[in-house]
């Protein structure tokens, strides 16, 4: 197994908490989409606005879903706004302001409104990066009382810790109790985290060359004997073309392929088959469709 040396550049700043392991998780994740046809439309204006559409059928349920997003940024004053709707009647719109107070703050509003409920919601997020460490900090209004959320990265020479919490003011308790640590070399990257002192979980993720990359996952709630794996692999077949695939340990086998047709224009098609019950059917399959202009 070959190591990379580590770039003081790349360490510099540590990754956020929700992005630990997250290149194992986008081998897993990404160029799948099972028992659903969805379409994703990106254009931007000659004014800067940004659209993005998106619709999406459950071939089980035959429901459709969509949404639409506009994002506009004055990239001179950090700002950027956007909007977004989708097919639930929810309304949402958020405003940031980065790099602008402070060189690495990042400070962000977001609101969301339901006509049809009257329900409304509000979301203040801070965030503040530099070298070494990575801090977070989120409020949820709510009228029963706001739930803070609070995350910290640190990072030097490879190694990162992480804590992430979360606190119920109106019921005055934690609602969340996070640890993680990792190291994340050129090529190699480790992970393992603690959930509320019973759910641990790991990752491995290494890319073998230009073209491979694989992943492997662990899962374990305590007071059970369950134990989660699985492992996963993309392949780059060339520039165009890439072919994934995962399994885990309830047999569940999953394949995807992506297809640059042209530049702008891309194909996926993915499925999933039960390895334990395969004369029995219930497989699932996906496309998706994505353009960009």
């Amino acid at each position: 197994m070959k190591y990379s040396r580590i770039s003081k550049d790349t360490m510099a700043v540590p990754p956020s908490y929700s992005d630990l392991g997250k290149s194992a998780k986008d081998i897993f994740s990404k160029g799948y989409g099972f028992g659903v046809v969805k379409l994703d439309l990106k254009t931007k204006s000659q004014s800067g606005v940004e659209f993005s559409t998106s619709g999406s059928s459950n071939t089980d349920s035959g429901k459709a879903t969509g949404s639409l997003e506009t994002k506009y940024k004055m990239k001179e004053l950090g700002l950027t706004f956007n909007q977004k709707w989708n097919t639930d009647n929810t309304l949402s719109t958020g405003v940031t302001l980065e790099d602008q107070l402070a060189n690495g703050l990042k400070l962000a509003f977001d609101t969301s409104f339901v006509p049809n409920t009257g329900k409304k919601s509000g979301k203040l997020k801070t965030g503040y990066k530099r070298d070494y460490i990575n801090l977070g900090c989120d409020v949820d209004f709510d009228f029963a009382g706001p739930v803070i959320h609070g995350a910290a990265v640190v990072g030097y020479e490879g190694w990162l810790a992480g804590y992430q919490v979360a606190f119920d003011t109106a019921k005055s308790k934690l609602a969340q109790n996070n640890f993680a640590l990792g190291y994340k070399a050129g090529d190699f990257q480790l992970h393992t985290n603690v959930n509320d002192g019973t759910e641990f979980g790991g990752s491995i993720y290494q890319k073998v060359n230009d073209k491979l990359e694989t992943a492997v996952n662990l899962a374990w709630t305590a007071g059970s004997n369950n134990t989660r794996f699985g492992i996963a692999a993309k392949y780059q077949l060339d520039t165009d073309t890439a072919i994934s695939a995962k399994v885990n340990n309830a047999s569940l086998i999953g394949i995807g392929y992506t297809q640059t047709l042209r530049p702008g224009v891309k194909l996926t098609l993915s499925g999933l088959v039960d390895g334990k019950n395969f004369n029995a059917g219930g497989h699932k399959i996906g496309l998706g469709f994505e353009l960009e202009a």
